[in-house]
């Protein structure tokens, strides 16, 4: 067990000081920054008649100026660019020891495999949780300046959102055996862009709740009325998928030929 934990505290130490944190936090942020532009943007009528594209983009969301809708946006932001972003976490934390040409020293260290990759897990589901409780902390901020008023179903919309949270956060586990596998970065964002592109394709032909990268998307509302095809079957496809990519990972760790 104190293995395990020096293991995680060596993978927050090596990540902390990386711009790349502020970089995925600076990125995500986009979304409660959009939110609270869309309910400046209704609550005045001359910016709505000025905002265009923007304005009809709005009103095809049906976005109200209340907690309900800034939760809809958030979670629906998580969803699907929370995929995307998770993806690159998952691709710098497991990729980056072949870019850096310290995986070798991994190899090296008197620590089980299996511990060092777990210590690597643990660290991108840390990473992934702080970046959605970090929007949630910005659009409060912004919400309390703009005066939005509290409803009673807040915990519904709160609840959605950590929902999509997790079905994110197992979406990019899969991604450590592409960047194990393809020994950095390259592969595991070439797949993670991939499978975003087949979501979309999936999706519209009916068939997204099958695809596992696509439940995310699609529980969090940004599918639209496809929300409703999801069932038990669509969460343990991902949960299997997940599963398998976990294991693949510590599978492969193990027992390939780490020959660079």
């Amino acid at each position: 067990m104190k293995q395990q934990l020096f293991a995680v505290q060596a993978e927050l130490i090596k990540n902390r000081r990386s711009k790349i944190v502020w970089v995925t936090f600076i990125a995500f942020a986009l979304a409660p920054v959009m939110g609270g532009i869309f309910i400046l943007i209704i609550r005045d009528p001359e910016a709505l008649a000025k905002a265009g594209g923007l304005a009809a983009k709005v009103k095809a969301m049906g976005f109200q100026p209340s907690w309900n809708s800034y939760l809809s946006v958030l979670t629906q932001a998580v969803g699907v660019g929370g995929v995307l972003v998770s993806g690159f976490v998952a691709s710098w934390i497991f990729g980056r020891e072949y870019s850096d040409g310290t995986a070798k020293d991994l190899l090296s260290l008197p620590v089980s495999r299996t511990k060092i990759l777990n210590a690597k897990f643990i660290v991108y589901m840390i990473w992934s949780v702080a970046l959605v409780i970090s929007n949630l902390l910005i659009a409060f901020l912004i919400g309390t300046i703009l005066h939005l008023d509290l409803v009673e179903n807040i915990w519904r919309g709160l609840g959605e959102y950590f929902v999509t949270t997790v079905l994110t956060i197992l979406a990019g586990l899969p991604l450590a055996f592409f960047a194990i596998w393809g020994r950095g970065y390259l592969a595991p964002l070439g797949f993670v862009s991939l499978t975003i592109v087949i979501a979309q394709i999936i999706t519209a032909i009916g068939y997204g709740s099958f695809f596992p990268w696509a439940v995310p998307a699609l529980y969090s509302g940004a599918g639209g009325e496809y929300k409703a095809d999801l069932n038990s079957l669509s969460y343990l496809i991902l949960i299997v998928t997940s599963f398998a990519g976990y294991m693949a990972t510590i599978t492969y760790w193990k027992f390939a030929d780490h020959t660079k």
